[in-house]
């Protein structure tokens, strides 16, 4: 700590439960001692999403708890953010938080398909595809996803497609083709 500031772990051990009490997992800490004041900045992630009054009170929080600590010295911005959608959805908990987001995968077979997140189970997900003018469930298992970003929207989803990617569990009478290939069940 020879810059008179906490190290990644340090940040996490110091900040972890606070955030945990507020129902969040801290997800990244990256300290930036390039700019003046050094950045910290805490990335956080939930089942329920980060809004600004959340962030304002973990920030708040996160400061209070980083100013008690006497080896911290100097000036610092602390800045507290979600994931972002540049975030590569690596983990089952990922996928069952993008619930309802649209997401372009990259399969293990090296084909592609951009649709809306739907249920993650079983460590499979459900993603709402397109087929022809209606929508289709389609079940990946998640050792099958190479790749997969949530995709920046600028317009409102299809309620039924919506619909599809909210609703619980799994319906049998709604196509669910399996991950790779093979015909829809109908």
């Amino acid at each position: 700590m020879a810059t008179g500031l906490p190290s990644q772990t340090q940040v996490i051990e110091l900040l972890d439960g606070e955030f945990a009490r507020a129902g969040y997992e801290i997800e990244d800490v990256v300290i930036d001692t390039r700019t003046r004041p050094p950045r910290i900045t805490v990335i956080a992630d939930g089942d329920t999403a980060l809004d600004l009054d959340t962030i304002a009170a973990l920030s708040r929080s996160a400061s209070r708890v980083l100013d008690g600590v006497k080896s911290i010295h100097g000036q610092y911005v602390l800045e507290v953010s979600s994931p972002g959608v540049e975030r590569p959805l690596t983990s089952e908990k990922h996928f069952r938080r993008a619930r309802g987001r649209k997401v372009e995968v990259a399969l293990a077979d090296g084909s592609r398909l951009v649709g809306r997140l739907g249920e993650t189970r079983d460590n499979t997900v459900t993603v709402v595809v397109r087929d022809g003018r209606d929508w289709v469930l389609r079940s990946v298992a998640l050792d099958e996803i190479v790749e997969a970003v949530v995709q920046v929207e600028f317009s409102s989803p299809a309620k039924r497609e919506l619909d599809l990617a909210t609703q619980s569990g799994r319906q049998s009478d709604v196509g669910v083709p399996p991950a790779c290939g093979g015909e829809e069940r109908r």
